[in-house]
């Protein structure tokens, strides 16, 4: 059983055939593409003396051309024009392709359109095209400066690379000369500023080899380092730079002197206004997010195979364990030990270890859970020596002490709709990926209103305070679904070594730390399709989502080195109407952290007694 992922990191590529050419190009890049959304575009050029329709047979002739191209399919669209340029530009406004490729020189004649013109016209990505293109790529050297265009180049290499097999280097040349003008050192600053930012995204790509350099000639050095690829990718402005050359004088000599193919990629998005900033080169995090997403995402049908997910299980010698947190839900919990009895250890041995860790429940979830034969911790006597927090948090950090699998999965015992799904969903990527060493789920989830459910109207804390709250400080789990999901799991050798929260931020502090630690390649998400639950009051999402914050700002200071909760209020006033007035309520909400589980020597001590009992 092996997911296979492909992301759209380009969603559509034009590929122009011009009537009479020899459509190498588009032939090498339908090579080099393959399984790629690949356009065939017909154009034929008509001279303003002759009739339109005296195209008929070289159009007939550009589409048969077209038909024996590498995987060209149906339509193949031609565009009959007296000036091509213009009919192009109509073309591209209606059908909005995300990349239009054309081959340097030569489609710039045949489209009877200046550098200028084109650069600044064209309403979609443009990737210009010095070949000839080899057979086989090796290596592609993508020159980034962390400018407006770094996008698009990281973009097309990766796509490159993933039909060609090639690696992909970055480069990025310190200018070691300083100008004497003031401006022009301002200039500098600002590049070296939006770079930062991009290295960021760098540092999340693996498969994109970094290498660094100083220069007092960047274009010299790109040269230089052009000679061991076979291709290189940098940007273009599209604006005249000051020398009233199209191209910049970097550009220029790449373009000159590089041994290898060249592709200049000019990117639809308006350069920014003002100076540039590390946020200039973190737009490339689109790139990371949306790669991330498509080959990191799950659904839970794609394991239902129980047996396979086993003999996964049995063949990496894992032990699974799954721990279920509680407080007061006696009406749901036995169905859900039911249901994963049942399935996931009685039919199948998927599951190794079940506990319920409860949180001081005064009515009968312990009782129920002990009938069914299951051990059941109570996290407040669990650890002593360290006293006992309320939360939930404070019971899933306490659960890695209570369990002794390789794999540690959570899930709510307050599922109304419970399936297996909810736990096979969750360990099928950690089972398939040995990447991946963390694995939230997300589902719809309806808003119940009495007897009637609202779909899609659940997790109000998600959209209205976590995902703004990471997209703006964390854009790289901007691709997570439901951070605040109560269904995930991740490898113990990962898990041990994460602060947790006590109360409602351990989801949030737990996203954030698997990010900083491991990456977000080291991340996963499962779609366990619909889960149904009692739905909380506004006053406790209230109180959750103040948690939150305090949560991502605790994460933001760290980062930052700055202290701003020392200085602010943590308590919440709720307010409340009792008969005919208002009231508040005080609240205190301290979100407070609990070191990696790793760090305690009580664990340590458990864990080495386990390896000695061979378990």
């Amino acid at each position: 059983m092996k997911a296979i992922r492909k992301s759209d990191l380009l969603r559509s590529i034009v590929l122009p055939v011009f009537s009479g050419s020899a459509a190498e190009l588009p032939a090498s890049l339908a090579r080099l593409l393959p399984g790629e959304p690949l356009q065939w575009l017909g154009i034929v050029r008509v001279s303003p003396d002759e009739s339109l329709s005296t195209a008929t047979a070289a159009v007939r002739q550009l589409r048969e051309q077209m038909r024996s191209l590498p995987g060209a399919q149906p339509p193949l669209p031609t565009l009959v024009a007296y000036n091509p340029w213009q009919e192009l530009l109509r073309w591209v406004l209606d059908e909005k392709p995300d990349l239009l490729i054309l081959e340097w020189p030569h489609a710039l004649e045949q489209l009877g359109v200046s550098l200028d013109t084109l650069l600044q016209e064209l309403p979609c990505n443009l990737a210009l095209v010095r070949g000839p293109l080899p057979r086989k790529l090796s290596k592609i050297l993508v020159a980034l400066r962390g400018g407006p265009f770094a996008e698009l180049a990281l973009r097309l290499a990766l796509t490159l690379a993933r039909g060609s097999g090639a690696r992909v280097q970055s480069l990025h040349v310190r200018s070691t000369r300083t100008p004497a003008q003031p401006a022009a050192r301002r200039v500098i600053a600002q590049r070296e500023a939006a770079f930062r930012g991009l290295q960021q995204v760098l540092q999340n790509l693996p498969e994109v080899e970094q290498r660094h350099s100083a220069s007092s000639d960047p274009a010299g050095a790109i040269i230089q380092a052009s000679r061991r690829s076979s291709l290189t990718l940098l940007g273009v402005a599209a604006h005249l730079p000051a020398s009233g050359h199209s191209f910049g004088r970097t550009v220029q000599r790449v373009l000159a002197e590089s041994a290898g193919s060249v592709i200049l990629v000019r990117s639809s998005q308006p350069v920014p206004k003002g100076r540039l900033t590390e946020r200039a080169g973190q737009r490339a995090i689109s790139v990371l997010v949306d790669k991330w997403f498509a080959e990191n995402t799950y659904h839970a049908d794609e394991f239902a195979n129980l047996k396979q997910l086993v003999a996964l299980k049995e063949q990496q010698g894992l032990t699974v364990s799954l721990a279920m947190p509680s407080l007061n839900e006696e009406a749901t919990v036995g169905k859900v030990i039911r249901t994963v009895q049942r399935a996931l250890m009685q039919r199948v041995p998927l599951v190794d270890e079940l506990v319920l860790i409860d949180s001081g429940s005064t009515d009968r979830t312990r009782a129920i859970a002990e009938e069914l034969g299951v051990p059941v911790h109570v996290h407040q006597d669990l650890l002593p020596e360290y006293g006992a927090r309320s939360g939930k948090g404070e019971a899933l950090w306490k659960s890695l002490y209570a369990t002794r699998g390789d794999i540690v999965a959570w899930i709510d015992t307050d599922i109304v709709n419970i399936h297996p799904r909810f736990v096979y969903g969750l360990l099928g990527p950690l089972l398939v990926n040995p990447q991946l060493q963390f694995v939230k789920g997300f589902y719809r989830r309806p808003l119940r209103r009495g007897r009637h459910l609202s779909a899609g109207e659940g997790g109000r804390v998600t959209e209205l305070t976590a995902r703004p709250l990471l997209n703006l400080f964390y854009p790289e789990l901007s691709g997570v679904v439901q951070p605040l999901s109560g269904e995930y799991g991740g490898r113990r050798v990962a898990l041990e070594k994460l602060t947790f929260y006590s109360g409602y931020g351990v989801e949030t502090g737990l996203l954030i730390d698997v990010l900083e630690k491991f990456g977000l390649s080291a991340i996963g998400q499962s779609d366990l399709m619909e889960r149904i639950h009692h739905n909380q009051s506004l006053e406790a999402l209230s109180m959750m989502s103040f948690a939150i914050i305090q949560v991502v700002i605790h994460k933001l200071e760290r980062r930052k080195g700055l202290e701003l909760l020392e200085d602010v209020n943590k308590t919440m006033k709720l307010i409340r109407y009792t008969g005919e007035r208002y009231a508040l309520d005080v609240q205190e909400i301290n979100e407070q952290s609990r070191p990696p589980m790793l760090s305690l020597p009580e664990y340590k001590r458990a864990a080495s007694r386990l390896r000695k009992s061979g378990h």
